[in-house]
């Protein structure tokens, strides 16, 4: 049976459609195309808000030239229920297929209708719900093929019985010439990938088809083609490559890397951020004709560098299919490569120190190896006649040759620099699709508790709680909404909600339980109200079921809101949930790592330092971690990666990190020690220029207890690539930077913070899953999940950067001060000239203004940071200067360890630091009220001025011309020091002078 994927279309209604019968309504009909196929909808007589409720399917085929891969969704006036003259068209509705879901990730969403050309009259929205639905179609019969005569009669019956217009012209008539449909499996294999975002690449990649291998057209599915054991184990991404990939070649199995955002192609990455790294390749796939009945292991030597292969599986044949590299400092350097095979089994006098026996072997020259530099492909192996030992008619299957990191057997394959770190390799993860549940509590019935009680909602080791209630004759009302954060799959664990009731002031016992399944639960992406249910409680102590009442929520999936689980100032992501309101991506970046100079030991193995380091890259929901190199200070990865970007206000984060796994516990548990943090950079992609390769070294610096310590240094390259036009780029800047649901209905920002460290948790615990595992501590550092706590430090820092911000401000103040003294009277005189010009033409004011900000942003260009991205600063940190008790209270846990009477030194000077906040948010609100007693009548002797000087004002500005007054009070104010008072000027007196709230505190 093969899976044909269909599109589905669930017409649900139209809300506020124009009226076109002339009668202050519409008969409205909707007709849907999709890849030249069309579906229309029944008609709605004389209804501005129809109700369809129709499901409509399209076959998906091959992305087309001719057709695209747009849904239009007309909506149109029928003429027979209603002769008008006016035109007929509603509204359409233009869709991308990259929006579509699979199916059980729908949601309805309403359309705005669109206009066809500038004069026409639209109004109202469509509310659909579009996805893709796997279906399984019967197989032909292989004993009958059917002649290719039929096969065509048939296809043409088929267009013939397409849906028909009311002019009566079939509207999925296949034309004459056209080309066959694509074989179920194509199909299949085609939208798959395009279900997914190019950055996921467990579901965007495929394992192609070797070319050569005979593959029945019917039956094959794309599930069958993932776990073909004769494939080669490569992995593709959409259209752009996930982690190191070889030089692109044409590949004759295109229809698997196709991805529906075709319209915004993006290139492969060429590897040419980084240095090639020349390995000596070695796979070892299998032998025959061993004598010996038990699991025998390779060794080879090269270069003076040893390794045993894992113990071969017993089949047919003696199978290993590992393949190792060995790094080759020249490539044409000198060396015999040794390849022997050894039996662990059987002790003999030809066996080595080990206790191996000999069982053959092959020696090559390394000169002559084959050079394989892509677009080549992969070596074939070959049997090779086992020399010496008792293997005296033993064949060897390998396949060996040169190449670099851009090799496809590279990740998996076992290397020189991580030889004591076997289970190291590069890998990309992929981030959990985490989405907002929101309960809404809304009230409870035939509750027989006299005391109060509440609600308690738990997902996992979420618990939320209503506040507690009386009951008024069985029933009562909360409308409290209780959030969540919910990853897919939604198998794990359902959402429980318990009827708790209080009994005394602390102790609270469950007298009822109901269970929602999270698959059951519906799924939003707007501001539109879902419907309630009820839900019934029942005993959980009682084995049967115990009716205890019942409650209506509304509950629901939010997916209109970006779920956190970065800061906010250093996110890399902030698309919503839902993949429906997803935007085109705007251009591609591309990391290339390259290295680390200078690290410092992080760890002591038998006396020594080492470093076992690995890098980490963060954007989006693609992570990348690097092979860890073993003890070396100076590792090199050159290993390259490149991300979609949708935002261009984004940031990049990479961390290194010292590893532990290779010193882990016996019987494969995990590391008993953290992962060491070694430094980490981050790079805004707004700060990178288009198309320009930024190859730098940035310091490695790590805050702790002890100060500030440089522990290195990070070299990458990083280049921003723009794929849309440059208009549609730069309104990027125009819109808002989270999704409009946060407008909309926002979430508190101590919710949010909330809701953000449970993000990480769960992004934590998923990775934990992985193998290897992203461990916790890496996975906390990146995402700044500790970077929350109090610190002296970043107070200060803080209010440094506040007036760092008002300097401008207060130069400028400064400047008009001199300048009213007469310290420079020329500057003055200008001054001077400078305010009649401006009151007697005002119409220069702001085109002044302006001017004088393009001469300072010209002015300022020059100071432009060319070399590199920004990267952390000591001197804004204020890490150089800092205090170690203060250190010392940043890097203290919850609860404090310290002693009492240090934990006493640091409660007095918080609260010297808390009383000058005090006093300075106390002058803050005494000016405010000072203002508004100037019209409250608290001191009636001064608001009475203040009317009578407002009326005196009022009649002197309407007799008086305006730019008299304003030249007038120009001159006062910067008239020379001799004709001034030196006390206070009366109306700062009479301010002064009005009452405030604070003699009213205690």
């Amino acid at each position: 049976m093969a899976a044909v994927r269909k599109l589905v279309v669930e017409v649900i209604d139209a809300r506020n459609l124009v009226p076109k019968d002339g009668h202050g309504t519409s008969s409205p009909y909707v007709i849907i195309d999709f890849y030249g196929q069309r579906r229309k909808t029944r008609v709605v007589a004389r209804d501005l808000n129809p109700v369809w409720n129709e499901v409509l399917e399209f076959n998906v085929g091959k992305p087309s030239d001719v057709f695209g891969d747009m849904l239009e969704v007309d909506v149109n006036h029928d003429r027979n229920l209603g002769p008008t003259t006016r035109n007929n068209f509603l509204g359409r509705v233009r869709l991308n297929s990259r929006q579509f879901v699979k199916k059980g990730e729908e949601a309805l969403i309403y359309y705005p209708l669109e206009k066809k050309h500038l004069f026409s009259w639209v109004q109202g929205e469509i509310g659909l719900k579009i996805y893709f639905s796997d279906q399984v179609a019967p197989a032909p019969s292989l004993e009958t093929p059917a002649p290719v005569d039929e096969v065509k009669t048939e296809a043409k019956t088929e267009a013939d019985a397409a849906p028909v217009v009311d002019s009566g012209t079939p509207l999925d008539k296949e034309k004459p010439n056209e080309e066959p449909p694509p074989a179920p499996e194509a199909v299949a294999a085609t939208n798959d990938a395009s279900d997914h975002d190019s950055d996921d690449p467990d579901d965007g990649g495929v394992d192609p088809v070797q070319p050569g291998t005979p593959v029945k057209r019917e039956g094959v599915v794309h599930d069958q083609l993932r776990t073909s054991r004769s494939m080669p184990d490569i992995k593709i991404g959409g259209d752009i490559p996930i982690g190191p990939q070889p030089i692109p070649r044409v590949s004759s199995i295109s229809s698997f890397t196709t991805d529906v955002s075709d319209r915004f192609p993006i290139e492969r990455s060429s590897f040419d951020l980084v240095e090639k790294m020349h390995y000596l390749f070695v796979r070892v796939v299998k032998a025959r004709s061993l004598p010996t009945p038990g699991n025998p292991v390779t060794k080879i030597m090269v270069s003076g560098c040893q390794v045993i292969s894992k113990p071969a599986q017993k089949t047919m044949y003696f199978e290993w299919d590992q393949t190792f590299a060995f790094r080759r400092d020249t490539q044409d350097s000198a060396a015999i490569l040794e390849i022997s095979v050894w039996d662990p089994l059987i002790s003999s006098s030809m066996s080595d120190v080990a206790g191996h026996n000999f069982l053959g072997g092959i020696c090559f020259d390394t000169t002559e190896i084959l050079l394989r530099d892509p677009p080549d492909s992969p070596l074939a192996p070959q049997w090779y006649r086992l020399e010496g030992g008792g293997a005296h008619k033993g064949d060897l299957m390998l396949a060996t040759w040169v190449g670099t990191q851009a090799d496809e057997s590279f990740p998996e394959a076992w290397k020189t620099d991580t030889a004591s770190n076997p289970s190291s390799r590069s890998k990309i993860y992929q981030s959990p699709k985490l989405w907002y549940l929101r309960a809404t509590i809304v009230e409870a019935q035939d509750v027989a508790l006299s005391s109060s009680f509440q609600i308690k909602a738990q997902l996992g080791f979420q618990v939320q709680k209503t506040k507690f209630i009386i009951t008024h004759n069985g029933s009562s009302s909360w409308n409290e909404d209780l959030m969540f954060v919910a990853a897919e799959p939604f198998t794990d664990q359902p959402l429980l909600l318990f009827l708790v009731e209080q009994r005394g002031s602390k102790e609270t016992t469950v007298k009822g339980v109901t269970t929602i399944p999270l698959a059951t639960i519906e799924r939003r992406v707007d501001d539109r109200e879902v419907v309630s249910r009820w839900l019934t409680f029942e005993d959980p102590n009682e084995e049967k079921r115990v009716y205890r009442g019942r409650v209506q929520v509304k509950i629901f999936f939010d997916g209109g809101y970006h779920v956190m689980e970065e800061s906010a100032h250093v996110c890399s992501d902030y698309r919503p949930t839902a993949k429906q309101l997803w935007k085109p991506p705007i251009g591609t970046i591309e990391l290339g790592i390259i290295g680390c100079k200078n690290l410092l030991p992080m760890k002591s193995i038998n006396g020594k330092g080492s470093t076992d380091a690995y890098a980490v890259a963060k954007y989006g929901n693609k992570w990348v971690r690097t092979r860890a190199i073993s003890d070396n200070l100076d590792p090199k990865w050159n290993e390259q990666y490149t991300w979609r970007v949708y935002d261009p206000s984004t940031v990049l984060t990479m961390g290194v990190f010292d590893s532990w796994e290779a010193y882990g516990s016996d019987d494969h548990k995990e590391p008993t020690r953290s992962d060491f943090r070694i430094g980490k950079v981050r790079i805004r992609v707004s700060t990178l220029e288009i198309g320009k390769v930024y190859k730098n070294t940035y310091p490695l610096m790590l805050l702790n207890a002890t100060g500030l310590k440089k522990t290195g240094e990070l070299e990458v390259a990083v280049r921003f690539v723009r794929m849309t036009p440059t208009l549609d780029f730069l309104s990027v800047y125009s819109q808002p930077l989270l999704p409009i649901m946060h407008h909309i209905k926002p979430i508190g920002l101590v919710q949010q913070e909330v809701l953000r460290t449970i993000a990480v948790k769960i992004t934590a615990a998923h990775f934990a899953r992985c193998e290897p595992p992203l461990r916790r501590e890496v996975v906390t550092y990146m995402l700044d999940a500790d970077s929350h706590a109090f610190s002296m430090r970043k107070v200060r820092a803080n209010w440094l950067r506040i007036v760092n911000v008002l300097s401008g401000v207060i130069d400028m103040v400064k400047w008009l001060d001199d300048t009213r003294s007469w310290k420079n009277p020329t500057a003055t005189i200008l001054v001077h000239v400078l305010l009649m010009m401006l009151v007697w033409f005002p119409d220069l004011i702001i085109p002044t203004l302006a001017f004088y900000m393009f001469v300072v942003g010209v002015w300022n260009y020059r100071f432009q940071a060319r070399a590199r991205p920004p990267h952390f600063d000591p001197k804004l940190s204020l890490t150089e200067t800092i205090d170690g008790n203060e250190l010392d209270e940043e890097f203290d846990s919850v609860p404090c360890s310290r002693s009492n009477e240090m934990v006493r030194a640091r409660y007095d000077k918080l609260r010297m630091l808390g009383a000058r906040v005090q006093t300075v948010l106390g002058d803050i609100a005494t000016q405010g009220e000072r203002v508004q007693a100037l019209v409250t009548w608290r001191d009636p002797c001064a608001t009475g001025i203040f009317v009578a000087m407002c009326l005196v004002v009022a009649i002197v500005l309407y007799l008086v011309p305006s730019k008299m007054v304003a030249m007038t009070l120009g001159f006062y104010y910067m008239r020379h020091p001799i004709f001034r008072d030196r006390m206070p000027s009366p109306a700062l007196n009479f301010f002064r002078r009005l009452p405030s709230l604070a003699d009213r505190m205690l």
